[in-house]
């Protein structure tokens, strides 16, 4: 698997915020990130019993088929 291309502090505040509006529509967007601006969530943590065990391209995988609506049966 390639890795991505490492994209500017810029680009990435633009792209995942295009993707959250994508998915969340802009309401649920400016919800999400005010409660992960407040919270004191350890997301790396979360992040890593989240996916533990599970490879990066299992990780992609799921979220490409999710990205289509087509999301997997778990």
């Amino acid at each position: 698997m390639d890795k991505d291309p490492l994209l500017s502090d810029d680009e990435l505040m633009e792209n995942g915020i295009e993707a959250l509006n994508q998915v969340l529509g802009a309401t649920n967007a400016l919800r999400f990130l005010s409660l992960i601006s407040h919270d004191k969530t350890d997301y790396v943590e979360l992040s890593r019993s989240l996916y533990m065990n599970q490879s990066a391209e299992d990780i992609f995988a799921r979220v490409k088929s999710s990205w289509r609506g087509n999301p997997s049966q778990d």
